[in-house]
């Protein structure tokens, strides 16, 4: 790297710093004043408000918006860098565009790094904290209200539970099948199964067995059965905000339970895989576009480019926002709605790209 390269890489650097605390510390100071009166109404303390909540929720903002903040810090430098004629005479002294756009490349590329280790490691175990005090002051207890359950819990194996008591962690009007080949092969049947948490299994009291071999159809019943199933009571529990507060490699397996048992409320969870995914290169391109948008010198100033800048980074958001949503509810495939932004803008960045003079 050249004494340029470092000029312009310190600027970019300490300016993406400085609009992170910015901002993180304005978005605090609104969540305190929304947040007050749950806060003294839940009872919650000082070092709980602090410690549990906070210490957690800016981690996760400041990573939430760093490929906007990393745009408009991009803007503001190389806007800057354009006002005080430095980029004409960069220019002047023979340095490519292209040249002229690597430190920054250099720079995003840490910061994408970065990003990347943070939200599929370090902040899902932050989210952790964060998540259950928003469930302990925020949003109430909570109480499965699921009727009528009908789930997949392995290939060829089913459960129905009529309802579900999560504070007791049992299930009524409980039955098991077995399906091969599309034939009935095994049922059993119990009023109420019960959470054995010291055996890690479910327990039944009365139940009744009905077994179909080669045509043939036993039935019996019985008192008391413990059966080890691919079932859960978390997969009756609160799953506010659950995606957030996996690491990478947990949600993955996650994702593989839920394909296994047949679940039908997976698509949450892959679009917060693939948009872990392709975070790091929002950074990247959002990095790039800023410097186009900036490096012309302007009429209107800064302030002008800068502004600018807060608009395409709206639009990115909103563009984020609606994919993710036609995603959750099964119009495109999560794959493509995380990378729908990313390459718009790229391609954006590309039309962009060709006018900046070189």
């Amino acid at each position: 790297m050249k004494i340029l390269d470092v000029y312009i890489l310190k600027k970019f650097l300490i300016s993406f710093f400085f609009v992170v605390v910015l901002l993180v510390l304005v978005i605090v100071v609104i969540d305190v004043t929304e947040r007050l009166d749950d806060f003294i109404s839940g009872s919650a303390t000082f070092s709980e408000v602090v410690i549990d909540y906070y210490f957690n929720f800016i981690p996760y903002i400041a990573n939430m918006l760093s490929p906007i903040l990393i745009f408009i810090s991009t803007v503001f430098v190389t806007s800057k860098l354009a006002a005080h004629t430095e980029i004409i005479a960069i220019l002047s002294s023979g340095v490519s565009f292209k040249r002229l756009l690597f430190p920054y490349f250099i720079g995003s590329a840490l910061v994408a790094i970065g990003t990347f280790f943070l939200i599929g490691w370090v902040i899902p175990k932050a989210n952790k904290g964060r998540v259950d005090f928003e469930n302990r002051y925020f949003e109430g207890e909570y109480f499965y209200e699921g009727k009528n359950v009908h789930m997949k819990i392995a290939p060829e194996t089913y459960v129905y539970l009529e309802s579900y008591n999560n504070a007791m962690n049992i299930g009524y009007q409980f039955s098991l099948e077995t399906i091969r080949n599309n034939k009935l092969v095994y049922k059993l049947k119990t009023d109420k199964i019960t959470w054995d948490s010291t055996k890690s299994s479910w327990h039944v009291d009365v139940y009744s067995e009905r077994q179909i071999i080669n045509g043939k159809e036993s039935y019996k019943e019985g008192i008391g059965k413990n059966l080890k199933l691919n079932l859960n009571p978390k997969d009756f529990g609160n799953n506010y905000m659950l995606q957030s507060t996996f690491t990478l490699p947990d949600l993955i397996r996650y994702i593989h339970e839920l394909e296994d048992k047949g679940a039908e409320n997976i698509n949450v969870y892959q679009v917060e895989k693939y948009e872990r995914m392709t975070y790091p290169f929002a950074v990247i391109i959002l990095t790039m576009i800023g410097v186009v948008v900036s490096a012309r010198k302007s009429r209107g100033g800064t302030g002008f480019q800068v502004a600018f800048g807060f608009i395409l980074a709206a639009i990115y958001v909103l563009m984020v926002i609606v994919s993710r949503n036609f995603a959750n509810v099964g119009d495109i495939t999560p794959l493509v709605a995380a990378w729908i932004p990313n390459i718009l803008f790229t391609l954006i960045g590309f039309q962009m790209y060709r006018t900046v003079p070189k």
